[in-house]
């Protein structure tokens, strides 16, 4: 069978999910849970909905991979919990049909980047958000981010290194919340380029801090020139919140399009 888990982990101390030779990944942890659990190495066939970064971490992340194990789908969370590290969890598992993929049958994502004014650094908050030193212009941000929603060419909000087919993406909505102190950025669209959130989190608080002129978004979707928008903040602020596969997120989503995976 496919099964599907929703699992939650902070990613500070993991480079990412995607298996590397030389560092410890969401996913090589996970695979050998899933061997300790199930007697068999989960191999290629464990896929993620998504790449995170070094060092980001994530509300809801579903992962899928095909498995014999006789353990009900509904007992798999305790099955396995035993074999994580504290930092990752797994939620929820439920069977799901064989032509499912964690990656690809995903239709959208949001993300969350937490940011917070201080006079320094408060060690609590290391892992959790981004430091500023400056108060946030919520206005400024909001008004600015507003002008990411649609579809558009995000190059200038793309890192160097990225090999993907088409910058062009939907951006379904960017709310910004918050007051001074402490800010909520809310992005979902249905793809994501290479430090596209971190990149966007930047652009928003140069704006913020008057370094960038609030008309900064317009411009840049226009010209994609990745070296006039703001700095790639750093990924202890960001979390993946949730992913949709149909009009719920999650393994709800895949249960209201079960017919689309078949």
């Amino acid at each position: 069978m496919t099964l599907a888990l929703e699992l939650c982990y902070d990613g500070s101390a993991y480079h990412g999910w995607q298996i590397q030779k030389n560092a410890v990944t969401v996913q090589e942890t996970l695979s050998k849970a899933i061997q300790r659990a199930t007697g068999a190495w989960p191999g290629p066939e464990l896929s993620g909905c998504g790449r995170t970064d070094a060092g980001v971490s994530a509300a809801s992340y579903i992962a899928s991979f095909r498995t014999e194990t006789p353990i009900p789908p509904d007992r798999f969370p305790w099955a396995i919990h035993g074999f994580l590290p504290p930092d990752i969890s797994v939620r929820r598992a439920q069977q799901v049909p064989n032509g499912f993929h964690a990656r690809f049958s995903c239709i959208k994502k949001e993300y969350v980047y937490t940011l917070y004014h201080s006079f320094l650094p408060h060690p609590f908050e290391r892992n959790r958000a981004a430091f500023r030193p400056y108060p946030f212009n919520v206005d400024l941000m909001r008004s600015a981010a507003a002008d990411l929603v649609g579809t558009h060419d995000f190059s200038a909000f793309c890192a160097s290194g990225s090999a993907v087919r088409s910058p062009v993406r939907t951006v379904f909505h960017c709310n910004v919340t918050g007051d001074c102190d402490r800010v909520e950025i809310r992005i979902c669209a249905d793809g994501f380029l290479y430090n596209m959130v971190r990149i966007i989190a930047g652009t928003l608080v140069s704006v913020s801090e008057g370094k960038l002129p609030p008309d900064a978004v317009k411009k840049l979707l226009l010209s994609g020139d990745r070296t006039e928008a703001g700095i790639t903040l750093p990924p202890c602020g960001l979390r993946l919140e949730q992913v949709w596969y149909g009009d719920e997120p999650g393994l709800d989503g895949i249960n209201s399009n079960v017919r689309l995976f078949f």
